[in-house]
Parts: C-alpha cells; sequence; structure tokens
C-alpha cells in the first residue's frame, strides 16, 4: 500500500506519520533519560565523581514541596465531606541531588540553558521555603 500525500487521507484521521516531530521550546533535545545534552554530560560526569568517591548519594529528578495544595471544606453540612481540590502544588524538581565528601554538605543542583520567570521564582521558593540555594551548572 503507497502511502498517500494527504494526511488526513485516513478516514479523516490524523495519521501519526505525518506529524512532525515537536520540537523543545527553546531548542534542548533529549538524549536518553535526560532533558537536554547538557544535562546529559553533568550526569555522566557526577556519575563518574561517585565512583570516584568525591560525591555520595547521587539522586536525579528530586521532587521538592514549594506551596502545598489547597483544599477547601464544605462547613455548611455536618457530615464529613471528601475536601475540594483548589489549587495543586507547586513542587521544584531539582536535576541533581548529592553530598558532597569533602564538606559533608548536600547539593541540590539543575542545569540551566535559559532562566525562565519560572525557574527564578521556584529557585527563591527554594530558599525561603527549605532554605536551600541552588547550583546552576
Amino acid at each position: 500500500m503507497a502511502k498517500c500525500a494527504n494526511p488526513f487521507a485516513n478516514g479523516g484521521r490524523r495519521n501519526p506519520a505525518y506529524e512532525p516531530k515537536k520540537r523543545n521550546k527553546y531548542g534542548a533535545q533529549r538524549v536518553g533519560e535526560h532533558a537536554s545534552r547538557k544535562e546529559h554530560n553533568r550526569a555522566v560526569q557526577l556519575k563518574l565523581w561517585q565512583r570516584a568517591g568525591v560525591i555520595s548519594n547521587l539522586r536525579e529528578q528530586v521532587p521538592f514541596e514549594l506551596i502545598p495544595a489547597q483544599y477547601s471544606v464544605d462547613t455548611a453540612t455536618s457530615r464529613i465531606a471528601k475536601p475540594k481540590l483548589i489549587e495543586r502544588a507547586c513542587r521544584y524538581i531539582a536535576d541533581f541531588v548529592y553530598t558532597d565528601n569533602e564538606t559533608g554538605q548536600t547539593i541540590v543542583e539543575d542545569t540551566k540553558g535559559v532562566r525562565t520567570k519560572e525557574y527564578i521564582i521556584k529557585r527563591k521558593l527554594m530558599l525561603f521555603r527549605h532554605g536551600i540555594r541552588i547550583k546552576e551548572v
């Protein structure tokens, strides 16, 4: 069966073979499990450091809750009701968290290509809420 040049020739449904590949907003290309080549290279470097004993307890994609979820409780009825979710929790997901063996400090690290406004706000909330400064690479 020959491919037709019309992407909608499949009975009016979209044909995924003709869909263009979705591009990242900032041009980063996924490499394996990582969001960008820069993040992948940093992961490789940190894993080598862990094997060499420079760092320990390396973890990837670690979530931190910045603002808890907001619920409303119906006080009009006296019976126990399931709370209604008003706003979901706001989280920051760190690229890497590890312990520096020389100082004993826990380091929270993020590989950044572009510092977005959303990231800057979350970085400030991490410092305010958890007292953690994010190391940007």
